[in-house]
């Protein structure tokens, strides 16, 4: 766990994950909104393990795909948080809502996106 605290992305997407799944035990436990939390434990979680595959790419290209995944992972988990916090129905849980750490997720992998994006744009008009 230490090494991962190198890496922000890494620490950060893992601690987000771990706050995504206590919050989709509540909502199961108290509310019984199985299908709501599925989708927020997928796309919540989802965002860990593609910033994990994208740190063991092949190649730069793989790479990039890879975060552009947990990118849109990260975007729709803040979906579904801010869809939670609209409904009046889960005004007990609204202060375990991450929404912060999905917003800052999405800030950090759209970055990281964006520089890659823009290095595989440089380096492909270097070959030219």
């Amino acid at each position: 766990m230490n090494d991962s605290r190198k890496n922000p992305v890494v620490y950060k997407s893992f601690e987000f994950a771990l706050s995504i799944l206590d919050l989709t035990l509540k909502l199961n436990h108290h509310y019984k909104v199985y299908s709501l939390s599925d989708q927020l434990l997928r796309s919540g979680t989802s965002i860990g393990a593609n910033v994990e595959e994208a740190i063991g790419a092949f190649s730069k290209k793989d790479f990039l795909y890879k975060m552009t995944i947990a990118y849109k992972e990260a975007r729709e988990s803040h979906y579904w948080l801010r869809l939670i916090h609209a409904s009046e129905n889960f005004q007990e849980i609204h202060k375990a809502l991450p929404t912060e750490q999905a917003i800052e997720l999405q800030k950090i992998i759209g970055s990281i996106c964006k520089t890659s994006k823009q290095k595989l744009q440089h380096n492909s008009d270097q070959i030219k």
